[in-house]
């Protein structure tokens, strides 16, 4: 068959090589070079500090081999579920415990080989430890050598245990010392902060965590990811969604100008009267340069019987060419009431109260209706 001349009908350069692409979700550039650091330190040290620990054992290897797989995961996907300190400490050592054990029972290696990954993926799914370099742990003491020979059933604890909490411990320094959160914490569902039996205002509208389930039911795939993570991630589209639509509104567009604001060293009673007189929640404290040092509000100064300094908390902030509507998921978490506005040497510019941004949306919707009603 001729080849086609018809541009149209070739094949996008993007979809030829659409097998080398990442296919993780925010991988870039910098988080491979920090993953390729990563695990040079981590698992060079790993082998370091179990050879000073062990000594000058020519039958015990001072790195197993699933330690590799263990550091991709922990430096280049540290949020995964599959890379948390608990699957990688008990997935590699209870999968070795696992293929010792079925190693010394089944004397066939193949069948023994399957059977032992087998058997450590039961394991980590009961133990919720589930960690894809288990496999090859469990592999590893399957098919024997000098080490397992020479360690037996003590194998699975030196050295892959061992060699697994040195590998955890020094990945948490080194995202703590990279500014990573690691062991990584899903974000914690909204709650009503007003002791009350409604759902918080943000879970009130929009798709709901039984939507979740659904979908993931519908789909019938396993995500590499914390369900918690998904919601987060789902909630942050629809607010991305609504700020493109809506981007060109401004914190500067909306916010107010003349501010209420009081200084660290006036007397409680005074704030008390400002909060007040003006029907105010937040009342913020500057410096006599204008620069914000904090807030207060009544509920603090009710806790306290001390100076203003004492009663103060960090309030929400805001620069003022931020898109305004990205403080909706600030505004509507039922602890903050406003939004400071401040340049960047921390002055005080203005304030975006809830019935500002509430009074802004409300010309959005309005404005959007008449457009589409011609």
């Amino acid at each position: 068959m001729a080849e086609t001349s018809d541009p149209s009908l070739a094949k996008p350069r993007g979809a030829r090589l659409r097998f080398f692409v990442p296919i993780l979700a925010g991988a870039n550039l910098r988080e491979r070079l920090i993953a390729c650091l990563g695990a040079l330190i981590g698992v060079g040290l790993t082998g370091l500090v179990c050879g000073l620990t062990l000594g000058d054992d020519p039958h015990l290897p001072f790195l197993v081999a699933p330690i590799g797989a263990s550091a991709v995961l922990l430096f280049a996907v540290p949020s995964s579920p599959l890379a948390q300190p608990w699957s990688i400490i008990g997935g590699n050592t209870l999968s070795a415990f696992a293929g010792f054990f079925v190693g010394q029972i089944i004397h066939e290696p193949m069948i023994a080989a399957g059977a032992g990954v087998a058997i450590a993926i039961a394991v980590m799914s009961l133990t919720r430890c589930l960690h894809p370099p288990g496999g090859a742990a469990a592999l590893t003491a399957v098919l024997g050598g000098p080490a397992v020979a020479k360690w037996g059933v003590f194998f699975p604890l030196v050295p892959v245990a061992l060699n697994s909490c040195i590998l955890v411990a020094l990945g948490i320094l080194f995202h703590r010392l990279s500014r990573r959160n690691y062991p990584h914490v899903p974000a914690a569902a909204p709650v009503n902060v007003h002791g009350t039996a409604d759902p918080p205002p943000s879970a009130r509208v929009g798709f709901r965590k039984e939507d979740i389930d659904a979908a993931l039911a519908k789909l019938g795939e396993v995500f590499d990811i914390d369900r918690r993570d998904i919601e987060r991630l789902l909630q942050e589209v629809e607010l991305q969604a609504i700020i493109r639509a809506h981007g060109n509104l401004s914190c500067a567009d909306i916010m107010s100008r003349d501010v209420v604001a009081i200084r660290p060293y006036a007397l409680r009673e005074q704030a008390m009267s400002l909060l007040l007189q003006h029907n105010i929640r937040v009342l913020p404290v500057t410096d006599d340069g204008g620069r914000l040092l904090g807030a207060v509000g009544l509920r603090e100064l009710a806790r306290v019987d001390a100076r203003i300094p004492d009663a103060l908390y960090k309030p929400a902030t805001a620069s003022p060419s931020a898109p305004a509507l990205s403080l909706l998921p600030l505004l509507v978490d039922g602890r903050a009431h406003a939004v400071l506005i401040t340049d960047a040497g921390n002055r005080l510019l203005g304030l975006v109260s809830q019935n500002d941004l509430m009074s802004a949306m409300g010309r959005l919707l309005l404005r959007s209706a008449q457009s589409e009603n011609g």
